[in-house]
Parts: C-alpha cells; structure tokens; sequence
C-alpha cells in the first residue's frame, strides 16, 4: 500500500529551515504586508486617497538614472521595505474601503486574496487542457482541444484548465444561463464523488453546455473584443461558408460574402464596444446607437427591427449589443419580453447577439422577490444571446483580472482564436461541438496566462449561490437608500429625472445613483468637493450635457446602515459648507 502523500498544511512542513532564505523572505514579507495592510484598513477615518505628500515621497523614491545606484541590487528585503514604506501608502483604498464609490470597482474577500496569493505561488501557465487518463489509463474526455488522447499516458500536466472549466460551470449555473440543467450540473473528468471510505471518478454523460466556448480573459473589455470578433466572422461565414476573416482577412471576407458593411446596434454603448469595434477592424464608426429618446440606456425594438431590414437590402449585417448596466444609470439595454423578440430578430436577419453584462449580469444572482423584480426584468432573456461578456472583479469581488467570456458557437470561436502551427504546444482546436474542455489558448488573446479562475473559483465555493446574492442585496439596499436620501434632498436631484415622478420607490435601482447638486455653482465642484473630505470617492461624468457625480456600489464591505449614515453626512457637509461659503 503507498504511502500517504505529506499534508502540505501539516506544521512539520511548514517549519521553516534556517538556511531556506527565500522560504523565510516569503513568509516574513506577508506577515509584514498583511500588518501594514489590516493597519491601514482598520484604522477610523482612513482617507479613502493618498495623501499628496504619500504620492510625492514615492515619486522622489522611483529609481532615476541619474542615482548612483540605479539598476544596482537593493536585496529582497530592502525593497519589500521600499515597497511597504514608500509605494504602499501611495496607493489608495479602493478595495480597503467600504465606501470607494468612483467607479464599478469591486473589494477583494479575503477568500478571493489567499486563492490568488496560491495563484501566484504555483504559478500556472493555464493554456492546453490535457484529457486525464482514469486508473485504467483509458481517455475519459476526447480531445477537446488537449491533444493526443490521453489513453496511453500515464502522467498528468495539471488539474488548472480543469479548475477553470469548473469554475466556468459554476457560474453558468449561478447566473442561470443554461436552463433546465441535468441532476449533476458539473460532470467532469476530475469531479470525483467522496464518500467517508472510498472516492470515485464519475463518467457520467451530460446534455452539451449552451456555452461550450467559455474563458476567462482579463476583464469585460477584452471579452467584449471577443464577442465581436466572434459575431464578425459568424455574420460573414453565415452570408458564405468559404468568407473567412482568419483565412481572407476582413477585407477578402466581406468581398467574398458580399457585405458592404458591418454594423453594431446598440443603446447607449460603453465606451469599450467602440474600442473593440476598433480593435477587430470594423471601426468606432460601425456603432448606431438606437435607444429609446426616453430611456436612451433601452433598445428601441422598432428601429432596429428597422435596420436590421434595411442591411438586408443594404449588404450589411448586423451585431446587436444589449448593455446590462448601463455605466451611468446601472439602467438594463431590454426589459422582460424583449429578449424573445431581439432573438427572433436576429435569427429571421441573421444578426449576432451580443450582451456587454460586465457588472448588470451578476442582477440575475438575486432572489426573485418584489423587492428586486424590476431588476430580473432587466437581465430576463440574457441566456439567448450568442455571446456574452462579464467582469468577476466587479461585483463578485474577486482580484483583477477575471474577465468572463461565454459563446455559444464553439466552432467560430476556435476558428477566430485557434492556435495553429505550435506543434511543441500539442493543441489542435476542437471541432467537437460537445461539451468537452477546450484548451484556453484556443479561446482567447493570450497564449500565456496566469490562473485567473482561481479566486473565482474560490469565491464560489466559500460563498455559494446565497452568500453572493446576500452580498449584492447589501448592495442594492445601499444604493438604493442613497437615491431615496438624494431624491428627497434640497440640495440634490437624482438622476435620470423620471426618478422624481416614481411613486413606489427605487426598483429599477441596481448598484449605481447618479445626481447633481441642484445649485449649478456647487456641482461645478461637487465632486472634487465630496473627494476631498476623505470619507468617500465618487467619480464625476455628464448627463444630458451638464456634469454630474455618480455612486457604485460594489464592495463586499459594505453595511448599509453604517454606510448610508456617512454618505448623508458627508453630502450634507458639502453642500452646507458650500452655502456657508457664499453668505
């Protein structure tokens, strides 16, 4: 019988040997991180910024060439110190503080921390998925995308692509994206069943993933580029099979296909749609904002019906972008029934769908209670698009970079991103259609990678479908105590400004309220005024041509009593400071 394998957890291996100087080092250095860090995040009215003498102390202390020691060795611990006492108190609290309210910026738990302090320890290159042989050496999965079987082989490469898949899985089934799921909704090669003698590996079979193509990229931006690098190709290829952009170029596919031009419809887009529009060769131009004149964050269903039409007779195809989450309102691009009819669109014109959910996705984790129907309303549907993109370092509070990218098309996909011509990588792109793993590197930008699904992974374990969707109900009910504290202030009005007029509170409220002051001289300066008090950050934008602040809430540390009660306190201070001023 082989002996057990050593518990790497166990004290006698984690008894450091004196002569191990790097073992020491590490250990040491986040003692010492963590010491400085719980310092900062615990100690009462912490500026939520740096100081301007903390900044300036740590630009003097950059390297320049003109030192004496530039480029020389400082050691390890000299610049572990440099790092504590010199760069650390430069930076500012976005995820420390409860109450960094500047941008959709998600906190870090502690879960999430620890998984990506192992993400970095291990450091795995996660790009080509090997199939697992079983005890009996056999191929448990096909290729998908790994290479040659695994059924003569009896070593392993790495559990990492196969963590990954899971955790892609789990979030399928956490925002309810794959409908009537099977009894076991994560089959895998290494989903083994534990009992309290024996463990075995099941081999059961499932019904293919409604998102075979699924990743992990470095945020909704670079997912956004894949979606529409996804939808460029299929549009084409759909006109004719042999309009290939990765084999003619975008150019020699639109000739062959016959289009004159492709366009992207969409209401109130975020700016990283025009920036991937750029990146894929069909230009910030293609974009056609068509939302509706009173709610410019909502597709209007009319017109692009209309243009849809048009393209037909136009040689232009189409891709739809549905916004959920518009970034100055937190507002939804489609409303409870207009899913079914955006998909039956796009099939009857051939158009591609494509949701940009970056934070306004993870709204389908809450409960379906009255209290957050409008919100579902918003995200109903979302399931039929043909790609979609999400950022975990958002809302689900996991470390950057966790991008999130889904397709249902697993053959465009690896055809767009597929990897050829690296024998040494032993990964072909899988033309299966089932649900098997596809080597990331045939999915995404990057070859190489770091082990990105980790913290999500981990966040999803620890936390579960109620502790997430508890953590977004402190959210909401935070944001929304702050609109219904704005609405009723003499000092500000909340936007958009149909929020005056509604009677039965803030249901269409998700993370996010935009204001102004309604003094035109104070919101001038409202947000550099609220900035400098230290106790929150907000971050300024434009609504309807004039400026305006905005609030998202996104941090696993909120409470919403404590924190409701330092937001009136500080936009009270502002604008009673402002009219004391003036007197």
């Amino acid at each position: 019988m082989a002996a057990p394998e050593p518990n790497p957890l166990s004290d006698s291996t984690l008894t450091t040997n004196p002569n191990d100087d790097n073992t020491n080092f590490l250990l040491t250095s986040y003692t010492h991180l963590r010491r400085a860090i719980h310092t900062v995040s615990t100690t009462p009215d912490q500026p939520i910024l740096p100081s301007h003498s903390a900044v300036s102390t740590c630009l003097a202390s950059l390297p320049t060439r003109s030192s004496p020691t530039y480029l020389q060795p400082h050691g390890a611990t000299a610049t572990h110190t440099h790092l504590l006492t010199e760069i650390l108190p430069a930076l500012n609290l976005q995820s420390l503080s409860p109450r960094y309210f500047g941008f959709v910026t998600g906190g870090v738990l502690p879960v999430a921390e620890a998984a990506d302090n192992l993400v970095s320890a291990a450091d795995q290159n996660v790009q080509v998925y090997f199939p697992v042989p079983d005890s009996q050496g056999d191929d448990d999965d096909g290729g998908g995308g790994g290479g040659a079987g695994a059924g003569n082989r009896t070593w392993t490469h790495s559990a990492s692509t196969a963590i990954e898949d899971a955790a892609l899985r789990m979030l399928i089934d956490l925002l309810n994206l794959d409908p009537d799921p099977d009894p076991d909704p994560h089959p895998h090669p290494l989903h083994t069943t534990t009992t309290t003698t024996t463990t075995t590996t099941s081999k059961s079979k499932t019904r293919p993933s409604r998102w075979p193509a699924r990743t992990f990229t470095t945020g909704a931006t670079a997912s956004n580029i894949l979606g529409l690098a996804c939808a460029r190709d299929a549009l084409l290829l759909r006109r004719d099979p042999s309009a290939s952009v990765s084999e003619l170029g975008l150019i020699g596919a639109c000739r062959v296909a016959g289009v004159r031009e492709i366009r992207i419809l969409a209401a109130a887009p975020h700016s990283s749609i025009g920036k991937a529009a750029s990146v894929v060769g069909l230009g910030r131009g293609c974009v056609r904002d068509v939302g509706l004149e009173e709610e410019p964050w909502r597709l209007d269903l009319d017109v692009v019906e209309r243009e849809l039409r048009m393209g037909v007779e136009d040689g232009v195809v189409h891709v739809i972008v549905v916004g959920a989450g518009e970034v100055n309102t937190g507002r939804f691009g489609t409303g409870v029934l207009d899913m079914p009819k955006l998909r039956s669109l796009g099939d009857k014109y051939g158009a591609w769908i494509h949701v940009d959910g970056a934070f306004g996705l993870f709204a389908r984790v809450l409960p379906k209670t009255d209290e957050f129907l409008e919100l579902h309303a918003g995200v109903a549907g979302l399931e039929l698009a043909d790609s979609i993109a999400a950022d975990g370092h958002k809302l689900l509070n996991v470390p950057y970079d966790a991008g999130i990218f889904l397709c249902r098309d697993a053959s465009i996909a690896t055809q767009v991103f597929g990897n050829h011509n690296a024998a040494y990588l032993s990964s072909t792109p899988s033309t299966d259609h089932s649900d098997t793993v596809i080597s990331p590197l045939n999915l995404g930008l990057e070859n190489s990678r770091r082990f990105r699904a980790l913290p999500v992974y981990a966040v999803l374990l620890s936390e579960g479908r109620s502790g997430i969707a508890a953590m977004l109900m402190r959210m909401v009910r935070l944001a929304r105590a702050v609109a219904s504290f704005v609405r009723e202030s003499k000092h500000y009005e909340l936007l958009p400004a149909d929020h005056e007029n509604e009677s039965e509170g803030d249901g269409k409220i998700f993370i996010i309220v935009l204001f102004r002051a309604r003094d035109p001289a104070l919101n001038d300066t409202v947000v550099d005024r609220i900035n400098a008090s230290g106790k929150m950050f907000v971050s300024g934008t434009v609504w309807e041509g004039r400026k305006a602040a905005r609030i998202a809430v996104g941090s696993w540390r909120v409470d919403v009593e404590r924190d409701v009660k330092a937001i009136k306190a500080v936009l009270t201070e502002v604008a009673e400071g402002f009219a004391a001023e003036g007197k």
